[in-house]
């Protein structure tokens, strides 16, 4: 408690420099989202207390990774506290508000508009999302269905592609750091026309760290290596002084190895989307997308240290698109209207092995999930006050859902098709009470079908078997939350929000024997709690930002050993603090610290994970020519933070790691 009590302070004191909240002042500047991105954010959104982190702020993680700068903003985490390069690929779901308890992503993660969820897993592949490539995130807590399509239960994360003026001609980077590993990019934007393509390309490889404490490793332990590389391809060409066509396409591989010699994971990727934007009278956002992506993994037993499963192939494919409208009503209002779809579809293959090496079963899942929907959305500006509110239609249906097991005895399992509709809504104000405080409050409903990987497939993190259920049933959460925003004085910003959000039907590993568990619906995951923002720009060179976010998540589920329990993986305090500063002579620098409260591994809470203190750190110099020399540091105080605890068999995150290198813009 007095570590958390002293994190808080220095969150306080010490804001983040990874995030700026929106500006909501009357008189001020709205966050625009075009620019070569999209049409601009409507007035209401920011009634629904948005967080903006900026291309500075992405491009200057030490780690390199976007998930990390991601957790500047307390409140957001993955289902393990590990990044993408030493957890399972499967288990990278984002969520918010300590909802967690699941592998698969609350959050609704879109890049441009095209949700990044893996079309079978629900997992976010965050190695493929380059900070570089990147211009701006906007990060929204709470539900959020109404335009931006179903799966928003836990919040959305709008991630944007750079524009013209966050992209060099020609910008590279090459490091050097701890465990043998090497960092490169390299981009080139060239303008064509009046408008420009962009092409960037990375690759990042290690022989990694061990995850397995060093009391607990044996002769065929192994540091999760990984090897990604990932290439980009972004061209937006201009119609008219109001209209243009943006291109994307992203090809990407990632390769690693956890715990066990052996115990290789690996994912690949291919996403191609055509947007249409017209920004005049009527405005247009048309959009249209298509993924193809594979995952490959081989489970190692701990006992014998032997192959026992070799999961050899899971494609699947994603397909939809959005068009939205707004037409110029006038008198205050920003109205749109829209229709966006979504089909998922994917196939498991996996051979189980005996302990003699020869394979006993060979097993195939596969299904089919569609949601289809329409929206509309109103927000009316009347002086100083700003009322929104949204509502969309949506069918969903779960089809050609399977199981064959090929054995002595060949079972097949076919499962009956599922379809209905769902109804979600939401609403809130924005009131202008002087031009340093702002009022908001917002309600709203939200919904998400289970992914074919709970419906369907079975895993075991060794000795645990955690089994599939075709019968779960879609999670629908409502919740509400009141706000307030300060500008105590030039350049200072202070933000707190309450919160209350219930999630019923929520999706759990539920535990019904020894090393047994199955995906069930509870009844509900109740979370409550508190967010709190600072930003401070002391001078032109000296700047600090802070987020905290508490948490009171707890589990109902009437007559079950959990009832009243926290959810797994979901902890009660989260908070980071970033101080940047800058020299005349070019000099940056910026140390980051964030704490993770205490959670548990199951939701019985017979395995916690400690709190963790940990401590980031940057520093760049200009050595001229568009070079600059950079140092980061990753955990520097060592901290050993506990990813997963299977009755004492540990996992740890990432150790202190020390980065050297240069980066190239002109």
């Amino acid at each position: 408690m007095r570590r958390l009590t002293c994190l808080i302070s220095l969150a306080l004191a010490f804001p983040g420099g990874a995030w700026a909240e929106p500006t909501t002042h009357a008189g001020s500047d709205i966050i625009v989202t075009g620019q070569g991105q999209g049409l601009s954010l409507p007035p209401g959104d920011l009634a629904y207390g948005s967080v903006i982190i900026d291309h500075d702020a992405l491009s200057d993680g030490a780690s390199g990774r976007v998930e990390n700068v991601l957790l500047n903003v307390a409140g957001f985490q993955q289902f393990r506290r590990s990044d993408s390069r030493s957890a399972n690929p499967s288990a990278q779901g984002a969520t918010l508000r300590a909802l967690g308890g699941n592998a698969s992503s609350r959050t609704l993660v879109v890049l441009d508009g095209v949700p990044m969820a893996d079309p079978f897993f629900g997992y976010i592949p965050f190695n493929a999302l380059v900070a570089d490539r990147l211009g701006m995130v906007r990060l929204t807590r709470g539900g959020g269905v109404s335009a931006f399509g179903a799966g928003a239960v836990a919040g959305t994360i709008e991630l944007m592609s750079a524009t013209r003026d966050d992209l060099p001609i020609v910008a590279g980077g090459a490091f050097y750091g701890s465990h043998d590993s090497t960092e490169l990019s390299a981009s080139v934007t060239p303008n064509l026309g009046s408008g420009y393509v962009s092409l960037s390309g990375r690759w990042d490889r290690s022989d990694g760290f061990y995850t397995t404490p060093k009391n607990q490793r044996v002769a065929a332990t192994a540091p999760a290596a990984y090897d990604h590389w990932s290439a980009g391809l972004r061209a937006v060409a201009p119609l008219s002084s109001e209209q243009e066509i943006q291109f994307r396409a992203l090809v990407f591989r990632d390769d690693r190895t956890l715990r066990f010699a052996g115990a290789d994971s690996g994912s690949k990727g291919q996403d191609v989307s055509v947007r249409f934007l017209s920004r005049g009278a009527w405005q247009v956002d048309a959009l249209a997308y298509i993924q193809a992506r594979d995952f490959s993994n081989i489970v190692i037993s701990s006992g014998s240290f032997r192959k026992v499963l070799d999961q050899r192939a899971t494609p699947s494919t994603g397909i939809g698109g959005k068009i939205e409208v707004r037409p110029p009503i006038g008198g205050g209002h920003v109205m749109r209207l829209g229709v966006d779809t979504r089909i998922a579809k994917g196939d498991m293959y996996e051979d189980a092995y005996a302990f003699d090496g020869s394979v006993r079963e060979r097993r195939h899942a596969t299904g089919r999930q569609n949601t289809t929907g329409v929206f509309i959305q109103n927000d009316w500006t009347l002086g100083k006050l700003v009322l929104t509110g949204g509502a969309r239609l949506d069918y969903w249906s779960i089809t050609n859902g399977s199981f064959d097991t090929i054995d002595a005895f060949n079972t097949g399992i076919v499962y009956p098709d599922r379809h209905d509709w769902r109804t979600s809504f939401r609403a809130g104000g924005l009131l202008h009470v002087s031009y340093a405080a702002t009022v908001r409050v917002a309600g709203y409903t939200g919904w998400r079908l289970p992914t074919l990987n709970e419906l369907y497939r079975p895993f075991t993190v060794f000795p645990v078997v955690t089994q599939a259920n075709a019968a779960l049933a879609p999670e629908k959460l409502k919740g509400v939350e009141a706000g307030i925003d300060l500008i105590p004085a030039p350049g200072v910003m202070l933000g707190f929000t309450a919160f209350y959000n219930r999630l019923d039907n929520a999706i759990a590993n539920v535990t019904i024997g020894t090393n047994l568990r199955q995906r069930r619906n509870v009844d509900a995951v109740v979370a409550k709690g508190v967010e709190l923002m600072a930003s401070a720009q002391m001078s032109p060179s000296f700047s600090l930002q802070a987020s905290y976010a508490y948490s009171h998540s707890t589990v109902r589920a009437p007559g079950q050993a959990f009832n009243g329990l926290m959810p797994a993986q979901s902890p009660r305090h989260a908070a980071s603090g970033t101080m940047s500063w800058s020299s005349d002579q070019g000099l940056n620098l910026a140390a980051t610290a964030r704490y993770t409260g205490k959670q548990y591994e199951d939701d019985l809470q017979s395995n916690a994970l400690r709190d963790a203190f940990t401590l980031d750190a940057i520093a760049s110099y200009p050595l001229g020519h568009g070079a600059r020399l950079v140092v980061r540091g990753e955990n520097i105080t060592d901290t050993k933070v506990v990813t997963r605890n299977a009755d004492g068999a540990i996992d740890l995150g990432v150790p202190r790691t020390l980065w050297i290198g240069a980066r190239f813009a002109y």
